[in-house]
């Protein structure tokens, strides 16, 4: 009898710890990318009485209860910010923790510091890459920290080729000569000669022929000071006239040219698949970073650090670090986050029955307290 005292003890702080954890994931019901913990109970060695046979068995109560957490997806939830992300699948971005560990997270909010470093939302930095090679980024080699080039300028880019996509008017047509020139007002010594010839169409109104070929825009003396320019005409998309003439009035329907000023860098965002694109002034989209991903084989043993990240245990497999959607990673959204995978209903629950184990425990404690003070009053 006396050994319930011991085993309704046990009970009792094993339903305490299961508290604490349903305590714990409701704290966390809206913490992006918080996975659920749930308690496991095991019972203690049994003891045989009497002649040992096994014919009448007493456990010695509950053990520790082990908590395991659970990687299941959470829902994802669109947020417009330029900078989140979430992880539709298994996997884990990777960050620089303290001391200069690796760790992994599933939360999704990062921002910018005072550096241009990538952070997470409580300051540890993301890991990926950002070198390039020969205009592409290299991702076949460690990754390291993300740094976004802050404040920095795009050179200017002289223009080489420019094309219309037009209609001239068959019905009001004057005449077929063409004449191309920039404003005297650019040039340090005006008049500029103008490119000039002739457009033949077909009877179907498209263009057949120019006369003469047009020859490259030569530009040369710009009154800023600029470089001289040669620029080529399209007249073609591939073998298609850019140029008709149709009973339609005079209209531009295209205009493109591949030269642009120079620009500023005005935003930075988290893409799709999880690419650092850098935004020019000029409307220019650059990709200047990749998010690292990882995935571990049995999650389950990381032990979380706080912070919403997790680190390894003896117990886990080493990770494997990629890129996002390779080798079992998930994919990865922008501007959105992965929401915590607490199910309200079914903490409240267990709650409730994890409370009526312990009031019940605690009546055991009662009742053998009782039967103790009324042996002891048999020996007076």
């Amino acid at each position: 009898m006396f050994t319930s005292f011991s085993t309704a003890l046990s009970a009792l702080a094993a339903q305490s710890t299961a508290i604490d954890v349903v305590g714990n994931n409701l704290a966390n019901l809206n913490t992006p990318g918080f996975k659920t913990s749930v308690v496991s109970f095991h019972d203690l060695v049994t003891q045989s009485l009497g002649a040992g046979l096994g014919d009448t068995q007493v456990g010695f109560g509950v053990g520790t209860p082990i908590t395991l957490r659970e990687f299941s997806q959470g829902a994802i939830q669109t947020t417009g910010g330029t900078l989140d992300a979430a992880i539709q699948g298994d996997g884990f971005f990777v960050i620089q923790g303290p001391n200069q560990s690796i760790e992994y997270t599933r939360g999704g909010n990062f921002q910018v510091d005072k550096d241009g470093n990538l952070i997470t939302s409580t300051g540890e930095q993301l890991q990926g890459w950002t070198q390039m090679v020969n205009g592409q980024l290299n991702t076949n080699t460690t990754p390291g920290n993300i740094t976004i080039p802050v404040g920095t300028v795009q050179p200017p880019v002289t223009t080489q080729s420019i094309s219309f996509d037009m209609n001239l008017n068959a019905a009001g047509l004057a005449g077929r000569n063409y004449s191309v020139a920039i404003p005297d007002a650019d040039v340090q010594n005006p008049p500029f000669t103008p490119l000039t010839g002739s457009l033949t169409f077909g009877q179907d109104g498209s263009l057949s022929a120019t006369t003469p070929a047009p020859a490259p825009l030569a530009i040369t003396g710009l009154a800023d000071n600029a470089s001289d320019m040669s620029i080529t005409w399209n007249l073609y998309n591939g073998l298609t006239p850019r140029i008709s003439q149709f009973a339609q009035p005079s209209s531009t329907s295209a205009v493109s040219q591949d030269g642009s000023p120079a620009a500023q860098l005005v935003r930075v965002a988290v893409a799709d698949n999880a690419q650092i694109l850098a935004q020019f002034s000029n409307g220019q989209q650059t990709v200047v970073g990749q998010l690292a991903m990882a995935t571990v084989r049995n999650p389950e043993s990381l032990i979380a650090t706080g912070n919403n990240n997790y680190q390894l245990s003896a117990r886990s497999a080493l990770p494997a670090v990629g890129l996002p959607g390779t080798g079992g990673r998930g994919s990865v959204k922008g501007g959105a986050v992965e929401s915590s995978t607490v199910d309200i209903a079914q903490q409240f629950t267990n709650l409730i029955v994890y409370q009526r184990g312990y009031e019940a425990n605690s009546k055991v404690v009662t009742a053998v307290d009782q039967l103790s003070q009324t042996t002891i009053s048999l020996i007076h």
